[in-house]
C-alpha cells in the first residue's frame, strides 16, 4: 500500500449512481492509496446556521479529509445541464471553513452521465465552481463517460475501453502530481 491518500467525492447521493461507480473505478486505477469517500450529505448551507452553530462537524470533517489529501477525485452527473445542488452545496460548505483545503491540491474531474456528451457542461461547470479555491485542476484528458448505464460490468467495473483509456491517463497524471507535490 502506498503512503498516498486518496479522497473522493461524488455529487450523486444515491447508492446506485454511476458516479459512484466511476469515482471507485478511478480509486482502484489510481493505484495504491488509502482512499476514502467523503459523505456528502451536509445540511444547505445557510449563513444563519453558520453564524448560529458554527461549521457543521461533517463539513469540517470533509474540509480536514481534503486538507489532508494527496489528491481529490470529484465526481459530477450532470443535473440540468449543470452540477448537482449536493455538489454545489458542499463546495459552498467547504469554502466557509478555516483556511482553504483546496489549494494547489491536485483534483481530477470525472463524470456519468445518460446523455451522450458524458457530462460535459457539469465538468466545465464544476471548474467554474472551483477555481476560486485555485485548487490544480488537471487540464485532462476529459474523463466523461455517456450513456453511463451500459457501461458497467455486474461487478461495477468500467467495460468502455475509451473510457478505460482515458481514465487510466488521467489517474497516471493524478498520481504524479500527487507524488511531485510531496517532500
Amino acid at each position: 500500500m502506498s503512503d498516498l491518500t486518496l479522497v473522493g467525492l461524488c455529487g450523486a447521493l444515491r447508492a446506485a449512481s454511476t458516479n459512484r461507480l466511476l469515482l471507485q473505478e478511478a480509486a482502484r486505477r489510481f493505484g495504491p492509496a488509502r482512499f476514502a469517500e467523503l459523505d456528502l450529505r451536509f445540511p444547505l448551507m445557510d449563513e444563519d446556521l453558520q453564524a448560529a452553530e458554527g461549521i457543521p462537524p461533517a463539513v469540517q470533517a470533509a474540509a480536514d479529509a481534503i486538507a489532508g489529501a494527496d489528491a481529490v477525485l470529484v465526481a459530477t452527473p450532470e443535473y440540468n445541464k449543470g452540477i448537482s445542488g449536493v455538489l454545489k452545496n458542499a463546495l459552498d460548505w467547504i469554502s466557509r471553513v478555516e483556511g482553504n483545503p483546496w489549494r494547489d491540491k491536485p483534483v481530477a474531474l470525472l463524470s456519468a452521465s445518460a446523455g451522450r456528451a458524458g457530462g460535459e457542461r457539469a465538468q466545465n461547470m464544476a471548474r467554474l465552481c472551483m477555481t476560486p479555491f485555485r485548487p490544480y485542476l488537471l487540464p485532462g484528458p476529459e474523463v466523461l463517460i455517456g450513456a453511463t448505464n451500459d457501461q458497467w460490468d455486474p461487478e461495477g467495473r468500467l467495460t468502455n475501453e475509451r473510457g478505460i483509456g482515458l481514465l487510466d491517463e488521467l489517474m497516471t497524471d493524478l498520481r504524479r502530481a500527487a507524488e511531485a507535490r510531496r517532500p
